[in-house]
């Protein structure tokens, strides 16, 4: 077969819904699209971790404790999910996770902002996590198998942490004025850099129009980010709470919520590595997995010492 029908086949799956799997032949701009779209999903994964595991010792109740240790092990094994299905493209866990640690690789800009209270831990949950699974539902029908499967689970447990993050905000609407202004201040923190998760505008996103045909996108980032809007002003009502955009109103003849313009130079500074906590992330990655050393040459020389044991009996 020549390229052309290579092409050609591979395009004819796509467009019948069927999925791509590891040994199957892709194109090669195909193939590093998905490996960077998946790196840096699992990178965002094991990132998030560290702004929410900072408030672990410091939750108002062990009720409170207990569902922050239980959200930040969900993150991890997301990550490890990721990290699996990533593999599959050809690139070692152990590349990716120094890709990570030297900078080189991206993860969500989200994580670059510091988590000052623990109204935070509430928005991170409703706004964070509500962004990221408007984007992950429909990675469950993206057209590379090992990736669509991963984010099965992954949906299902994102979507706990949204329901766990409203409560928690639910609960300081309802209290004392100062838990009141707690929770506004989050929001008022967190709602821009949510927008901004869903990447640049669709004029901007120069990989958008390939992503979509190949169907590794369902929706573009502009049509994510107008259903998160739409559907967080209406939540927010429930909260007593207000959004910190004086332009977001109803716009009856879109059937829409209108919206305020992002700081698309803010945006880029912290993609570009210069927002409040990505040196600090970096840092704290590096460390842990410097000091993590002995925990995975332990983990090897079991792995092998096992193996070796289970050669012995089979001779």
């Amino acid at each position: 077969m020549s390229l052309h029908d290579f092409e050609k086949s591979f395009q004819n799956k796509i467009d019948n819904e069927i999925k791509i799997e590891p040994k199957d032949w892709m194109p090669e701009a195909y193939r590093k699209t998905n490996l960077r779209q998946i790196s840096q999903h699992a990178h965002s994964e094991i990132v998030g971790m560290l702004p929410e595991g900072n408030w672990i010792s410091r939750a108002p109740s062990l009720k409170r404790k207990v569902i922050l240790i239980a959200k930040v092990q969900d993150e991890a094994g997301h990550g490890l999910y990721l990290y699996a299905a990533a593999e599959t493209l050809g690139m070692s866990r152990e590349q990716m996770i120094d890709d990570l640690n030297s900078g080189k690789a991206k993860y969500s800009s989200i994580f670059n902002y510091p988590t000052l209270s623990w109204a935070d831990m509430g928005a991170v949950g409703w706004l964070v996590d509500g962004a990221a699974i408007l984007n992950q539902v429909m990675l469950c029908r993206t057209s590379y198998g090992p990736y669509a499967r991963a984010m099965v689970r992954i949906c299902k447990e994102e979507s706990f942490h949204q329901r766990q993050g409203f409560e928690s905000l639910l609960v300081l609407s309802k209290g004392t004025k100062e838990q009141r202004d707690m929770c506004q201040d989050a929001i008022n923190r967190w709602w821009w850099p949510s927008l901004m998760m869903f990447g640049p505008k669709d004029s901007e996103s120069t990989n958008s129009d390939q992503s979509m045909k190949w169907k590794i996108k369902r929706k573009t980032n502009d049509e994510l980010r107008q259903s998160f809007i739409d559907m967080i002003a209406e939540q927010i009502k429930l909260l007593g709470m207000t959004l910190p955009d004086p332009n977001l109103k109803w716009n009856e003849n879109r059937k829409h919520y209108d919206f305020g313009e992002i700081n698309w130079e803010e945006f880029w500074s912290v993609v570009k590595g210069n927002g409040p906590c990505n040196k600090q992330r970096l840092v704290a990655r590096n460390k842990a997995h410097d000091e993590g050393a002995w925990v995975r040459a332990a983990a090897i020389a079991y792995a092998e010492k096992r193996k070796n044991k289970l050669k012995i009996k089979a001779a």
